[in-house]
Protein backbone atom coordinates (compact mmCIF):
# COMPACT_ATOMS: atom_id res chain seq x y z
CA UNK A 1 0.00 0.00 0.00
CA UNK A 2 1.21 3.49 -0.80
CA UNK A 3 1.96 5.86 2.13
CA UNK A 4 -0.95 7.48 3.95
CA UNK A 5 -1.20 10.25 6.52
CA UNK A 6 0.70 8.97 9.58
CA UNK A 7 -2.07 10.05 11.93
CA UNK A 8 -4.38 7.45 10.38
CA UNK A 9 -2.22 4.67 11.78
CA UNK A 10 -3.36 5.46 15.31
CA UNK A 11 -7.04 6.00 14.53
CA UNK A 12 -9.61 3.25 15.13
CA UNK A 13 -13.29 2.76 14.42
CA UNK A 14 -15.67 3.68 17.23
CA UNK A 15 -16.02 0.90 19.79
CA UNK A 16 -19.72 1.78 19.95
CA UNK A 17 -20.16 0.64 16.36
CA UNK A 18 -18.20 -2.52 17.09
CA UNK A 19 -20.67 -3.57 19.77
CA UNK A 20 -23.76 -2.54 17.80
CA UNK A 21 -22.38 -4.57 14.90
CA UNK A 22 -21.89 -7.60 17.16
CA UNK A 23 -25.46 -7.17 18.37
CA UNK A 24 -26.76 -7.04 14.80
CA UNK A 25 -25.01 -10.35 14.07
CA UNK A 26 -26.62 -12.00 17.12
CA UNK A 27 -30.14 -13.31 16.42
CA UNK A 28 -32.75 -11.93 18.81
CA UNK A 29 -30.34 -9.53 20.49
CA UNK A 30 -31.87 -6.37 21.97
CA UNK A 31 -29.66 -3.35 21.48
CA UNK A 32 -29.54 -0.78 24.25
CA UNK A 33 -26.29 0.49 22.78
CA UNK A 34 -26.81 3.05 20.04
CA UNK A 35 -27.69 6.64 20.94
CA UNK A 36 -30.13 7.23 18.10
CA UNK A 37 -33.74 8.36 18.68
CA UNK A 38 -36.23 5.61 17.86
CA UNK A 39 -38.89 8.18 16.91
CA UNK A 40 -39.57 9.19 13.30
CA UNK A 41 -38.64 12.73 12.29
CA UNK A 42 -41.70 14.88 13.16
CA UNK A 43 -44.14 15.22 10.26
CA UNK A 44 -43.91 19.05 9.94
CA UNK A 45 -40.14 18.73 9.36
CA UNK A 46 -40.62 16.01 6.76
CA UNK A 47 -43.32 18.07 5.07
CA UNK A 48 -41.04 21.11 4.89
CA UNK A 49 -38.33 19.07 3.15
CA UNK A 50 -40.83 17.64 0.67
CA UNK A 51 -42.22 21.10 -0.06
CA UNK A 52 -38.71 22.44 -0.65
CA UNK A 53 -38.03 19.62 -3.12
CA UNK A 54 -41.29 20.34 -4.93
CA UNK A 55 -40.16 23.96 -5.20
CA UNK A 56 -36.91 22.69 -6.76
CA UNK A 57 -34.76 24.07 -3.95
CA UNK A 58 -31.93 21.73 -4.89
CA UNK A 59 -29.20 24.15 -5.90
CA UNK A 60 -26.16 25.27 -3.90
CA UNK A 61 -26.81 27.21 -0.73
CA UNK A 62 -24.39 29.86 0.58
CA UNK A 63 -21.36 28.33 2.31
CA UNK A 64 -22.44 29.67 5.67
CA UNK A 65 -25.98 28.39 5.30
CA UNK A 66 -29.34 29.73 4.19
CA UNK A 67 -29.73 33.27 5.58
CA UNK A 68 -33.20 32.32 6.84
CA UNK A 69 -31.81 29.39 8.82
CA UNK A 70 -28.87 31.39 10.18
CA UNK A 71 -31.33 34.02 11.41
CA UNK A 72 -33.52 31.40 13.07
CA UNK A 73 -30.53 29.75 14.76
CA UNK A 74 -29.38 33.16 16.00
CA UNK A 75 -32.87 33.87 17.33
CA UNK A 76 -33.01 30.47 19.04
CA UNK A 77 -29.60 30.83 20.69
CA UNK A 78 -30.34 34.40 21.77
CA UNK A 79 -33.40 32.99 23.52
CA UNK A 80 -31.10 30.64 25.41
CA UNK A 81 -28.92 33.53 26.56
CA UNK A 82 -26.28 33.63 23.80
CA UNK A 83 -26.70 37.12 22.34
CA UNK A 84 -25.47 36.51 18.79
CA UNK A 85 -25.95 37.43 15.14
CA UNK A 86 -26.46 35.31 11.98
CA UNK A 87 -22.86 36.09 10.99
CA UNK A 88 -21.75 33.96 13.93
CA UNK A 89 -23.43 30.85 12.52
CA UNK A 90 -22.15 28.13 10.17
CA UNK A 91 -24.59 25.36 9.20
CA UNK A 92 -22.68 22.07 9.23
CA UNK A 93 -22.96 18.37 8.43
CA UNK A 94 -24.16 17.52 11.92
CA UNK A 95 -22.36 18.31 15.13
CA UNK A 96 -19.61 15.98 13.90
CA UNK A 97 -18.48 18.48 11.29
CA UNK A 98 -19.05 21.37 13.68
CA UNK A 99 -16.66 19.74 16.15
CA UNK A 100 -14.20 18.91 13.39
CA UNK A 101 -14.12 22.48 12.07
CA UNK A 102 -13.90 23.93 15.57
CA UNK A 103 -11.02 21.71 16.69
CA UNK A 104 -9.11 21.58 13.39
CA UNK A 105 -9.47 25.33 13.19
CA UNK A 106 -7.94 26.18 16.57
CA UNK A 107 -5.20 23.60 17.18
CA UNK A 108 -1.81 22.99 15.59
CA UNK A 109 0.20 19.77 15.76
CA UNK A 110 1.44 19.24 19.30
CA UNK A 111 -1.16 21.48 20.92
CA UNK A 112 -3.08 20.06 23.87
CA UNK A 113 -6.84 19.84 24.31
CA UNK A 114 -8.27 18.99 27.73
CA UNK A 115 -11.17 16.54 27.59
CA UNK A 116 -13.05 15.52 30.76
CA UNK A 117 -13.58 11.76 30.76
CA UNK A 118 -15.57 9.63 30.23
CA UNK A 119 -16.01 11.20 26.81
CA UNK A 120 -17.47 10.55 23.36
CA UNK A 121 -14.88 8.66 21.24
CA UNK A 122 -15.17 11.07 18.30
CA UNK A 123 -13.14 13.63 20.23
CA UNK A 124 -9.96 11.57 20.23
CA UNK A 125 -10.39 10.75 16.53
CA UNK A 126 -10.61 14.41 15.54
CA UNK A 127 -7.67 15.42 17.72
CA UNK A 128 -5.58 12.56 16.34
CA UNK A 129 -6.35 13.69 12.79
CA UNK A 130 -5.28 17.20 13.78
CA UNK A 131 -2.01 15.97 15.29
CA UNK A 132 -3.05 17.40 18.65
CA UNK A 133 -2.70 15.79 22.07
CA UNK A 134 -5.82 14.83 24.01
CA UNK A 135 -5.30 15.39 27.73
CA UNK A 136 -7.81 13.21 29.58
CA UNK A 137 -9.18 14.65 32.79
CA UNK A 138 -11.03 11.97 34.83
CA UNK A 139 -14.20 13.21 36.52
CA UNK A 140 -15.54 10.10 38.26
CA UNK A 141 -14.06 10.98 41.67
CA UNK A 142 -15.66 14.43 41.43
CA UNK A 143 -19.16 13.13 40.73
CA UNK A 144 -18.61 13.62 36.99
CA UNK A 145 -18.31 17.37 37.52
CA UNK A 146 -15.44 19.80 36.91
CA UNK A 147 -13.22 21.17 39.66
CA UNK A 148 -10.81 24.06 39.59
CA UNK A 149 -8.07 21.96 41.19
CA UNK A 150 -8.20 19.11 38.69
CA UNK A 151 -8.59 21.39 35.70
CA UNK A 152 -5.74 23.63 36.80
CA UNK A 153 -3.45 20.60 37.03
CA UNK A 154 -4.14 19.82 33.36
CA UNK A 155 -3.46 23.28 31.92
CA UNK A 156 -0.01 23.86 30.43
CA UNK A 157 1.58 26.31 28.01
CA UNK A 158 0.49 23.96 25.20
CA UNK A 159 -3.21 23.98 26.16
CA UNK A 160 -5.27 25.44 23.31
CA UNK A 161 -8.77 24.27 24.13
CA UNK A 162 -11.05 22.61 26.64
CA UNK A 163 -13.72 20.39 25.10
CA UNK A 164 -16.88 20.07 27.18
CA UNK A 165 -20.07 18.03 26.67
CA UNK A 166 -23.21 18.61 28.74
CA UNK A 167 -25.62 16.87 29.07
CA UNK A 168 -22.91 14.29 28.91
CA UNK A 169 -22.50 11.23 26.76
CA UNK A 170 -22.16 8.62 28.30
CA UNK A 171 -23.07 9.61 31.88
CA UNK A 172 -26.16 11.78 31.39
CA UNK A 173 -24.62 14.23 33.86
CA UNK A 174 -25.20 17.97 33.47
CA UNK A 175 -22.38 20.31 34.47
CA UNK A 176 -23.40 22.61 37.27
CA UNK A 177 -22.86 26.35 37.18
CA UNK A 178 -20.09 25.79 39.74
CA UNK A 179 -18.33 23.50 37.27
CA UNK A 180 -18.50 26.16 34.56
CA UNK A 181 -17.36 28.83 36.99
CA UNK A 182 -14.25 26.73 37.55
CA UNK A 183 -13.61 26.77 33.80
CA UNK A 184 -14.25 30.51 33.48
CA UNK A 185 -11.97 31.38 36.39
CA UNK A 186 -9.06 29.50 34.83
CA UNK A 187 -9.30 30.28 31.11
CA UNK A 188 -11.00 33.67 30.82
CA UNK A 189 -8.75 36.05 28.94
CA UNK A 190 -6.18 33.36 28.16
CA UNK A 191 -5.41 31.88 24.70
CA UNK A 192 -7.57 28.84 25.43
CA UNK A 193 -10.78 28.05 23.54
CA UNK A 194 -13.84 26.52 25.17
CA UNK A 195 -15.41 24.10 22.69
CA UNK A 196 -18.92 23.24 23.83
CA UNK A 197 -20.62 20.09 22.54
CA UNK A 198 -24.23 20.91 23.35
CA UNK A 199 -26.06 18.36 21.20
CA UNK A 200 -28.30 17.17 24.05
CA UNK A 201 -29.27 20.61 25.38
CA UNK A 202 -33.00 20.07 24.77
CA UNK A 203 -32.99 16.59 26.30
CA UNK A 204 -32.65 17.52 29.95
CA UNK A 205 -34.84 17.62 33.03
CA UNK A 206 -34.21 21.32 33.57
CA UNK A 207 -32.15 24.22 32.33
CA UNK A 208 -28.63 23.28 31.27
CA UNK A 209 -25.99 25.79 32.45
CA UNK A 210 -23.89 26.80 29.45
CA UNK A 211 -20.67 28.81 29.02
CA UNK A 212 -22.51 31.32 26.82
CA UNK A 213 -24.03 32.65 30.06
CA UNK A 214 -20.54 33.81 31.11
CA UNK A 215 -19.84 37.11 29.28
CA UNK A 216 -16.12 36.75 29.98
CA UNK A 217 -16.04 33.57 27.84
CA UNK A 218 -17.95 34.84 24.80
CA UNK A 219 -14.82 35.60 22.76
CA UNK A 220 -13.37 32.17 23.55
CA UNK A 221 -16.46 30.03 22.99
CA UNK A 222 -17.12 27.73 20.04
CA UNK A 223 -20.60 26.22 20.33
CA UNK A 224 -21.56 23.01 18.51
CA UNK A 225 -25.16 21.83 18.19
CA UNK A 226 -27.08 19.23 16.22
CA UNK A 227 -30.60 18.72 14.92
CA UNK A 228 -30.08 14.94 15.19
CA UNK A 229 -30.94 14.19 18.80
CA UNK A 230 -33.66 16.68 19.78
CA UNK A 231 -35.60 16.41 16.49
CA UNK A 232 -34.95 12.72 15.63
CA UNK A 233 -33.01 13.78 12.52
CA UNK A 234 -29.84 11.68 12.81
CA UNK A 235 -29.84 10.69 9.13
CA UNK A 236 -30.34 14.26 7.96
CA UNK A 237 -26.82 15.22 9.10
CA UNK A 238 -27.54 18.80 10.13
CA UNK A 239 -25.92 20.86 12.84
CA UNK A 240 -24.25 24.19 13.35
CA UNK A 241 -21.21 25.90 14.77
CA UNK A 242 -21.20 29.31 16.46
CA UNK A 243 -18.47 31.56 17.79
CA UNK A 244 -16.93 35.03 17.73
CA UNK A 245 -17.58 36.67 14.36
CA UNK A 246 -13.93 37.24 13.51
CA UNK A 247 -13.02 33.62 14.18
CA UNK A 248 -16.06 32.35 12.30
CA UNK A 249 -14.95 34.13 9.15
CA UNK A 250 -11.78 32.01 9.20
CA UNK A 251 -13.51 28.78 10.22
CA UNK A 252 -15.95 29.30 7.35
CA UNK A 253 -13.03 28.73 4.97
CA UNK A 254 -12.41 25.30 6.47
CA UNK A 255 -16.11 24.40 6.33
CA UNK A 256 -16.31 25.54 2.69
CA UNK A 257 -13.28 23.42 1.79
CA UNK A 258 -14.82 20.35 3.47
CA UNK A 259 -18.46 20.35 2.34
CA UNK A 260 -19.05 23.65 0.47
CA UNK A 261 -22.59 23.93 1.87
CA UNK A 262 -25.38 21.80 3.26
CA UNK A 263 -28.28 20.83 0.96
CA UNK A 264 -30.77 23.65 0.53
CA UNK A 265 -33.94 21.58 0.98
CA UNK A 266 -32.62 20.11 4.23
CA UNK A 267 -31.90 23.57 5.57
CA UNK A 268 -35.46 24.66 4.80
CA UNK A 269 -36.64 21.72 6.91
CA UNK A 270 -34.28 22.78 9.70
CA UNK A 271 -36.03 26.16 9.86
CA UNK A 272 -39.27 24.29 10.56
CA UNK A 273 -37.53 22.07 13.12
CA UNK A 274 -36.65 25.08 15.25
CA UNK A 275 -40.38 25.81 15.54
CA UNK A 276 -41.49 22.20 16.11
CA UNK A 277 -42.71 21.03 19.50
CA UNK A 278 -40.75 17.92 20.54
CA UNK A 279 -41.86 17.89 24.17
CA UNK A 280 -43.53 14.46 23.76
CA UNK A 281 -40.19 12.92 22.79
CA UNK A 282 -38.39 14.64 25.65
CA UNK A 283 -40.99 13.44 28.14
CA UNK A 284 -40.68 9.90 26.79
CA UNK A 285 -36.91 9.93 27.33
CA UNK A 286 -37.45 11.25 30.85
CA UNK A 287 -39.86 8.41 31.64
CA UNK A 288 -37.50 5.84 30.15
CA UNK A 289 -34.53 7.15 32.14
CA UNK A 290 -36.60 6.95 35.32
CA UNK A 291 -37.63 3.40 34.51
CA UNK A 292 -34.05 2.29 33.86
CA UNK A 293 -32.89 3.91 37.09
CA UNK A 294 -35.65 2.11 39.01
CA UNK A 295 -34.62 -1.23 37.54
CA UNK A 296 -30.92 -0.63 38.23
CA UNK A 297 -31.76 0.28 41.83
CA UNK A 298 -33.59 -3.03 42.14
CA UNK A 299 -30.52 -4.82 40.76
CA UNK A 300 -28.29 -3.07 43.29
CA UNK A 301 -26.22 -1.23 40.67
CA UNK A 302 -24.82 2.24 41.33
CA UNK A 303 -24.76 4.99 38.70
CA UNK A 304 -24.52 8.77 38.44
CA UNK A 305 -28.01 10.26 38.39
CA UNK A 306 -28.74 11.15 34.75
CA UNK A 307 -30.15 14.65 34.29
CA UNK A 308 -30.15 14.74 30.50
CA UNK A 309 -29.50 12.97 27.20
CA UNK A 310 -30.82 9.40 27.03
CA UNK A 311 -28.07 7.42 28.76
CA UNK A 312 -27.48 5.77 32.12
CA UNK A 313 -23.97 4.74 33.15
CA UNK A 314 -23.98 1.98 35.81
CA UNK A 315 -20.87 0.61 37.49
CA UNK A 316 -20.16 -3.11 36.94
CA UNK A 317 -16.58 -3.42 38.27
CA UNK A 318 -17.70 -5.52 41.26
CA UNK A 319 -18.59 -8.46 39.01
CA UNK A 320 -14.94 -9.25 38.33
CA UNK A 321 -15.09 -8.70 34.57
CA UNK A 322 -13.60 -5.94 32.49
CA UNK A 323 -16.32 -3.76 31.03
CA UNK A 324 -15.43 -5.01 27.54
CA UNK A 325 -15.67 -8.67 28.59
CA UNK A 326 -18.90 -7.90 30.43
CA UNK A 327 -20.53 -6.43 27.30
CA UNK A 328 -19.26 -9.18 25.02
CA UNK A 329 -20.61 -11.91 27.28
CA UNK A 330 -23.86 -10.03 27.78
CA UNK A 331 -24.48 -10.10 24.03
CA UNK A 332 -23.42 -13.73 23.60
CA UNK A 333 -25.10 -15.19 26.69
CA UNK A 334 -28.11 -12.92 27.30
CA UNK A 335 -28.81 -11.24 23.98
CA UNK A 336 -28.49 -7.64 25.20
CA UNK A 337 -26.07 -5.03 23.84
CA UNK A 338 -24.61 -2.25 25.97
CA UNK A 339 -21.46 -0.18 25.42
CA UNK A 340 -18.39 -0.69 27.65
CA UNK A 341 -16.79 2.23 29.44
CA UNK A 342 -13.50 1.65 27.63
CA UNK A 343 -15.15 3.17 24.54
CA UNK A 344 -15.37 6.43 26.48
CA UNK A 345 -11.82 6.50 27.90
CA UNK A 346 -13.10 4.93 31.13
CA UNK A 347 -13.47 1.52 32.76
CA UNK A 348 -15.68 -0.37 35.19
CA UNK A 349 -18.89 1.07 33.72
CA UNK A 350 -21.28 0.36 30.85
CA UNK A 351 -23.60 2.70 28.98
CA UNK A 352 -27.31 1.94 28.61
CA UNK A 353 -29.23 3.84 25.92
CA UNK A 354 -32.97 4.51 26.25
CA UNK A 355 -33.46 4.83 22.49
CA UNK A 356 -35.86 1.93 22.07
CA UNK A 357 -39.45 0.99 22.78
CA UNK A 358 -40.62 0.46 26.35
CA UNK A 359 -41.14 -3.23 25.56
CA UNK A 360 -37.57 -3.62 24.30
CA UNK A 361 -36.29 -1.71 27.32
CA UNK A 362 -38.18 -3.95 29.74
CA UNK A 363 -37.07 -7.15 28.01
CA UNK A 364 -33.48 -5.98 27.75
CA UNK A 365 -33.32 -5.11 31.45
CA UNK A 366 -34.96 -8.42 32.36
CA UNK A 367 -32.18 -10.17 30.47
CA UNK A 368 -29.52 -8.00 32.11
CA UNK A 369 -30.89 -8.85 35.55
CA UNK A 370 -30.88 -12.58 34.79
CA UNK A 371 -27.31 -12.32 33.46
CA UNK A 372 -26.12 -10.60 36.65
CA UNK A 373 -27.75 -13.23 38.83
CA UNK A 374 -25.97 -15.96 36.87
CA UNK A 375 -22.49 -14.45 37.26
Amino acid sequence: MLPLNENLSTMTLSGIRRFTSLAAQTPGCISLALGEPDFPTPEPIQAAAKAALEENLTHYAPNRGLPELCREISRYETGLGYDCTPNQVIVTAGATEALYVALMGVVNPGDEVIVPTPAYPLYRSILTAAGAVMVSMPTREDGFQLTKERLSACITEKTRAILLNSPNNPTGAVYTRESLEAVASLVSGKPIWVVWDGVYNQLSEGNVPEPASFPELREQLLLCRSFSKPYAMTGWRLGYLMGPEQAMERLLLLHAALVAAMPTFLQKAAVTALHTDVSDMVESYTRRRAYVCQRLDEMGLSYPKPEGAFYIYPEIASFGLSDEEFCTRLIQEAGVALVPGICFEDKGHVRISCCCSQTALETGLDRLEAFLKAL
